[in-house]
């Protein structure tokens, strides 16, 4: 497949550009399946601070293989205004879905778990009186997937990513918990696709079945899968057996939510 030029997210400047300097401005690698009805924004992980190659375009092929769209996205970390990455996964989400795409997910590994979680969480339906067209797109993810998720900044967090990420605020807590994905899960919120490995160390999986039990106490359809081996960080995971069927588990699920083409 040829490789696609990135769209940028926005036409001009992004919102808080002035803190994030040094920076590219956000952007979109789109990786197209022909007749693909769905698509997935893929957010690497990197606690706040980098993003991680391998969940990163390894990613986009993988859901590619199976006849799904994905856009891997560069968004903005440390240094950075908290809510810049935030703004870009909402306006990633639109951008994608005004390309034609029926349904519009968002899949992150770790930090960029986090980041999804908040995007399934804190979303519009769209403005249709903008003056920019993108923004009378909806926001609400169609499907969220966190993999192996810095879900909360509560109890169970990694404290990297909060403090990259909430800089001179990361010790309030009424902040850490907009981040807390079990804690602003609504009966509106999207359905999830979530999986963790037990004996994470790095991001216990505490995170992620905290997120089950809010989902679940709302009513929210989910699939969640616990694998016994793997170390924080596997990506595709092809070296810890029963881990590195997330993919093939996933793909069903999108498949069968009508991703596929």
């Amino acid at each position: 497949m040829a490789e696609q030029e990135k769209i940028m997210l926005w036409a001009g400047e992004a919102p808080y550009t002035a803190q994030s300097p040094d920076q590219a401005q956000p952007s979109i690698k789109p990786f197209p399946v022909e007749g693909a009805r769905g698509a997935v924004v893929v957010c690497p992980g990197g606690g706040y601070s980098h993003k991680a190659a391998h969940e990163a375009d390894p990613i986009a092929r993988m859901l590619n293989s199976q006849g799904i769209a994905a856009f891997v996205l560069d968004y903005r970390v440390m240094p950075c205004h908290r809510l810049a990455p935030w703004t870009d996964a909402a306006r990633a989400i639109r951008v994608v879905r005004s390309l034609g795409y029926e349904k519009v997910g968002i899949l992150g590994f770790s930090a960029g778990g986090n980041l999804c979680c908040t995007a399934a969480t804190h979303y519009d339906r769209g403005n249709p009186e903008s003056e920019d067209p993108i923004e009378r797109f909806s926001s609400r993810p169609d499907v969220f997937i966190p993999c192996y998720a810095v879900a909360s900044f509560g109890k169970y967090t990694h404290l990297g990513s909060r403090q990259c990420l909430m800089g001179e605020e990361w010790q309030d807590e009424e902040t850490a918990r907009w981040y807390s994905a079990e804690e602003n899960v609504t009966d509106d919120t999207p359905p999830a696709f979530l999986w963790h490995t037990a004996e994470d160390e790095a991001v216990p999986v505490q995170n992620s079945l905290n997120l089950a039990q809010a989902l679940a106490d709302h009513g929210i359809r989910f699939e969640l899968h616990v694998y016994p081996k793997g170390h924080h960080g596997i990506g595709l995971g092809p070296e810890f057996g029963p881990a590195a069927t997330w993919g093939n588990s996933l793909c069903r699920y999108l498949l069968e939510m009508g991703f596929g083409r």
